[in-house]
């Protein structure tokens, strides 16, 4: 029988924030254990630094520029009411797995268009409980123009402007409830949290344990959902069948102290902070306990998914994931993967060959605390302010990015440069004024609007929410 498969993505969780990533503010039991008896990746790579184009890229096997996800109307992610979102005719894992005879469903956060014709339901899963976007995109003092927020149950909205501190029990309660339903056959569940997103509402009960306050109380309602799953999993008899994914959409806004550990930058960025984040693999019996240093990215998930389902993948386009389920799967240490490009909005930023990072343009200020999304004032549009830098990194001997070896290097870096050459000819690149060649159109409708609109006479649970954190 095939395996199940359960991925779990969070929202701006980083590199440190697990403790078997290193962290010793946040809590993480259950996670600390799936680790343990699994594969703890550590140079893991999302294909983005936020969170559309990184969640358009996963579900896609691709870079987000070739999928038309570098930017929207300038903005670096998807808002609500946009008339843009994943183009329909793109071919999603959950498309793929459903192809090969999988039940397929989306918990919690999506975010690659809100619109009826960008929805989860209309790209591949057979139903949708969650947010369409990110839960600071709603009515608060920070925002107040903005709508309310709608929590949907396939394409209809079931409620406005949700209490967030219950949200995580409520996709608790449809992911379990979804694993009952098809536990006979395979099924494909993708739970993307909420957390650690800002606002932080995380339960009471949570909040009265931590020992990193608010932000320790949400990653400790991550854990307890992981084992919640497991649970559900060993009660229903298909746990030794279960492919279990842990990973996070971004690296942290590093508000939090150790977040990232001991990488450089925060999300928005293209420092490791911005785009390495966690990845576990668990399969009882399967999956070998081990931990691998090899280069493995997001994009790469479509395609290995589909081997492991016994499906092909896409062959009427380009994608720019690797067939890497030997390495998912424990039976080779080595990886297909030996380059990653890095971008943030339609600028290549960076990219990786093996253990060297070459760094080719950045944003003035990336990673500052006013550098945030509709919080930058410039002049010019979000995707054209880049400068050209010059540095190099051993990322195995210098993980923090400290050290600028570029001078001692220049053969390598007349190598990576053709490598960076190539990859703009293809994906494009906004500061070197490069138009993709290999891109493919986001999906765009006409008469867009809001899900929801503020009716002064609607019973609200929490009109307004009345923490002032955005992210």
């Amino acid at each position: 029988m095939k395996p199940n498969i359960v991925l779990i993505n969070c929202d701006d969780l980083g590199y440190g924030d697990l403790g078997c990533y290193g962290s010793t503010k946040n809590d993480t039991p259950v996670l600390d254990k799936l680790a343990a008896e699994g594969i703890r990746f550590t140079d893991f790579y999302m294909a983005s630094p936020v969170c559309t184009p990184s969640r358009g890229g996963m579900m896609t096997g691709c870079y987000p520029p070739r999928i038309g996800f570098g930017s929207f109307h300038d903005d670096w992610v998807l808002f609500p009411g946009s008339d843009l979102g994943l183009n329909p005719s793109e071919v999603t894992i959950a498309d793929l797995l459903k192809k090969a005879g999988y039940a397929t469903m989306h918990v919690g956060k999506w975010h690659c268009g809100d619109q009826r014709e960008f929805l989860p339901t209309r790209h591949g899963f057979d139903d949708y409980y969650g947010l369409p976007y990110s839960n600071d995109m709603a009515p608060m003092e920070l925002r107040p123009d903005m709508p309310p927020l709608p929590l949907l149950h396939g394409e209809e909205i079931i409620e406005q402007q949700p209490d967030q501190c219950s949200l995580t029990e409520r996709y608790v309660e449809k992911s379990v409830e979804f694993i009952k339903k098809n536990k006979g056959k395979p099924f494909f569940l993708y739970f993307a949290h909420m957390h650690v997103h800002l606002p932080l509402y995380a339960p009471a009960h949570f909040a009265k344990k931590s020992r990193n306050g608010d932000y320790g109380a949400c990653v400790a309602a991550i854990d307890w959902a992981a084992g919640a799953v497991v649970h559900a999993l060993k009660e229903q008899g298909v746990y030794e069948n279960t492919m279990i994914i842990f990973t996070s959409d971004n690296g942290s806004r590093d508000d939090f102290g150790e977040s990232n550990g001991p990488l450089r930058g925060t999300k928005a960025t293209t420092w490791e902070g911005g785009q390495r984040v966690p990845f576990i693999v668990h399969w009882k019996g399967q999956v070998q306990p081990a931990i691998n240093n090899e280069i493995l990215a997001s994009i790469d998930l479509l395609p290995s998914f589909a081997k492991i389902a016994g499906v092909e993948p896409p062959a009427d386009r380009l994608i720019d994931g690797l067939d890497a389920s030997d390495l998912i799967l424990g039976k080779t240490r080595k990886s297909p993967r030996d380059t990653f490009f890095y971008y943030m909005c339609n600028n290549l930023e960076a990219v990786r060959e093996g253990d060297w990072k070459l760094h080719v343009s950045r944003r003035p200020n990336a990673g500052k605390p006013q550098d945030s999304m509709r919080g930058l004032v410039v002049e010019q549009p979000l995707t054209n302010i880049n400068q050209e830098v010059r540095e190099l990194y051993n990322l195995r001997d210098d993980i923090g990015e400290t050290r600028n070896v570029y001078a001692q290097h220049p053969e390598l870096v007349a190598r990576l440069m053709v490598k960076v050459e190539a990859c703009r000819v293809d994906l494009g690149d906004t500061f070197t004024h490069r138009k993709p060649a290999n891109a493919r159109p986001v999906g765009k409708v006409a008469n867009a609007k809001p899900l929801t609109e503020y009716d002064v006479n609607h019973p609200y649970i929490i009109a307004l929410y009345d923490r002032n954190e955005a992210g």
